[in-house]
């Protein structure tokens, strides 16, 4: 499972690109995704999420210190699978 760090102060934005090769790939060719939703724990702060053909993001401020958060997004595709990815966000100031 991937992990990033971030200062409580920061706004920043994390993707997972469901097509790359070296993650996956999660998607068939010519497969897109048709929804994306995210499972955001208390504590951490989602902006905003949004998602294209092949990539979904999510843009989180705040947090903890000393806190990890796990985030998880879930997508349905337009040949009807559904996938879950997470990852860990650890809030640390810097």
């Amino acid at each position: 499972m991937m992990t990033f760090k971030k200062d409580p102060g920061e706004k920043l934005d994390y993707a997972f690109d469901w097509d790359d090769d070296t993650q996956g790939p999660y998607l068939e060719s010519g497969e897109t995704i048709s929804a994306s939703a995210w499972v955001v724990p208390s504590g951490i702060t989602e902006v905003s999420a949004s998602y294209t053909d092949t990539i979904t993001k999510i843009w989180l401020s705040g947090g903890t210190d000393g806190t990890s958060y796990e985030l998880e997004n879930t997508i349905t595709t337009s040949e009807g699978r559904i996938v879950v990815r997470s990852f860990i966000v650890v809030v640390e100031e810097r």
